[in-house]
């Protein structure tokens, strides 16, 4: 989906900021099962809330954490909630029928303690544990995620097609028992089960509209005990979660108007952990810092070359080839990122089971002579050299933007065969220019909507769905594998089909991966208990404060 507002203060440094998720560095995702949702037409509330009731906590342990972010909270429903922030604080406050194991994209069962599938995968019966409850001690049955998911389909806010993309209807036959029936087998359905719209929520959510301000949540292992907007937000523990306590005894959560203003908190002491977002230049300089500890965290945020294989010059394979051999990805990072990315050689990030470094096996990093051979056979030369108009988008990923583009108009004229025109536009007319397939090659991000390597190739490669790319790619071969892949159950079958599809990628090259992204968690030396995660999502109840 688009990304409407943006806070970037750096490319891979993942901001988060808007009303909706900033997952897509171009217009909207759209798959063989999926489709952007509508514009919700219920108003955004903007009140101040504070803490409605008083509950006993359960015994947790430790002390309050406090975490400072330059994030903003869009909307505690997560019927509309479509930010990564907004999602973190569901999250901590809510729980799925399932949930991925910490540290992991491996899933388990939440809510759910089993499931199973038809042998035509089309309907997915899940049992749930017995006695659960929300956190103010209503008792949580079937009826309940069943509401839940008829919720989000009736409001249809921003996040909604994650779920009516996908379902055609849930039931509950008894107290215990839910059961999903789908439009289509999805053998990635889990990964979709896992997100905030499949929360189920409190009963005083109403059925037809979502709630910006709501304080009621579900069923994690905290509860929102005062939320002032743009200023702080605490959690308390649940004291009915069924995973039992958390390591601390409450998170306060700090709103900052940037990083300086953030990093100052650290040091003084004010918060514990400085969270999204840093500049790498703050990373950098609290590398050097006693007192604190800087923690990487994998990133499923990618970044890529998009070449157009239908204009002149990237119309040409050995063209296209020839960029991807001439791509140092080291060099991007170390010098215009300050060493905050790692290289990445596939659409597929590279902690999925799926990943191949396909472009590392093909192109190698940097490989001018090769690229220099390609050139040659592509009729290019010293007198005769290749004329490309390199794009870039100035300020939406970030102010180091010009600097990756500058790099790679530098690595591409090494060469001796290659002269790189560079061109910006704002976002607004770069969406635009993308969409109506104005320009050769340019530079794009993505974030995820479901961590599964269906939504890292089937809306780049998949004829139609990858419309909105607008470089013009199709392949029926590739489309093949993925409709396959996308109605595997097996992961094993799963990952060779994909592993097809990727050599595909590197052979056709309508992109050119780049490097993944890299988040930190920069904190005092009194934490321990942080577990980071490729979700991009930090779950507070493991974090301890030991004085």
């Amino acid at each position: 989906m688009v990304a409407i507002a943006a806070i970037v203060v750096v490319i891979l440094v993942i901001a988060v900021a808007g009303a909706f998720f900033l997952m897509k560095g171009g217009a909207p995702s759209t798959t063989t099962t999926t489709s952007p949702a509508t514009t919700t037409t219920v108003p955004k509330t903007t009140t101040t809330t504070t803490t409605t009731t008083t509950t006993t906590t359960p015994s947790a342990q430790g002390k309050t954490i406090v975490i400072g972010v330059t994030d903003k909270v869009t909307d505690l429903d997560p019927s509309n909630a479509y930010d990564f922030f907004t999602w973190e604080i569901l999250y901590n406050t809510m729980e799925g029928l399932v949930k991925y194991k910490p540290g992991t994209l491996e899933i388990v069962p939440g809510l759910a303690q089993n499931w199973t599938v038809s042998q035509d995968g089309m309907t997915w019966t899940f049992k749930l544990r017995p006695n659960l409850t929300f956190s103010d001690g209503t008792p949580l049955t079937a009826n309940d995620v069943v509401r839940s998911i008829n919720r989000v389909m009736t409001i249809q806010g921003d996040p909604s097609w994650l779920v009516t993309s996908f379902v055609k209807s849930v039931e509950a036959p008894d107290n215990l028992t839910v059961i999903f029936h789908l439009k289509i087998p999805c053998s990635y359905f889990l990964s979709l089960l896992v997100t905030p719209p499949y929360f189920p929520v409190n009963p005083n959510y109403p059925n037809d509209k979502y709630v910006s301000d709501a304080l009621w949540g579900g069923a994690g292992p905290y509860k929102i005990a005062k939320f002032v907007r743009d200023q702080e937000l605490d959690l308390v523990p649940n004291p009915y979660y069924y995973g039992g306590a958390p390591n601390n005894s409450g998170v306060v959560i700090r709103f900052y108007k940037d990083a300086s203003t953030m990093r100052m908190a650290l040091l003084s002491g004010e918060i514990d952990i400085a969270w999204r977002t840093l500049l790498p230049s703050d990373i950098l300089a609290l590398s050097k810092q006693s007192g604190v500890t800087v923690i990487d965290v994998p990133s499923t945020f990618i970044r890529y070359l998009v070449l157009n294989v239908n204009l002149t010059p990237t119309n040409n394979l050995l063209v296209r080839q020839a960029i991807a051999a001439s791509i140092n990805r080291t060099e991007i990072i170390s010098t215009a990122l300050m060493g905050a990315g790692t290289p990445l050689y596939s659409l597929i990030p590279t902690s999925m089971s799926a990943y191949v470094p396909v472009f590392k096996t093909y192109y190698g990093d940097g490989n001018i002579t090769y690229a220099k051979q390609l050139l040659s056979q592509a009729g290019y030369s010293t007198t005769n050299k290749l004329q490309l108009t390199l794009w870039y988008t100035p300020t939406h990923y970030g102010d180091t933007e010009a600097s990756v583009a500058t790099i790679i108009k530098q690595e591409l004229e090494a060469t001796g065969m290659v002269t790189v025109n560079l061109q910006s536009a704002e976002w607004g007319q770069y969406v635009q220019n993308a969409r109506s397939s104005q320009m050769s090659a340019y530079l794009m991000g993505w974030y995820p909507d479901y961590l599964d390597p269906d939504d890292y190739t089937t809306p780049f490669l998949h004829t139609g769905d990858n419309k909105w790319l607008g470089n013009q790619y199709s392949n029926p071969q590739a489309d093949k594998l993925m409709e396959q892949a996308q109605v595997t159950v097996d992961q094993a079958t799963r990952n060779n089909l994909y592993a097809q599809v990727q050599n595909i990628l590197a052979h056709d090259v309508p992109i050119v991966p780049l490097f993944e992204g890299k988040l930190y968690i920069v904190a005092s030396n009194s934490i321990s208990g942080i577990v980071p995660s490729p979700t991009m999502i930090l779950m507070y109840s493991s974090i301890t404060k030991t004085k």
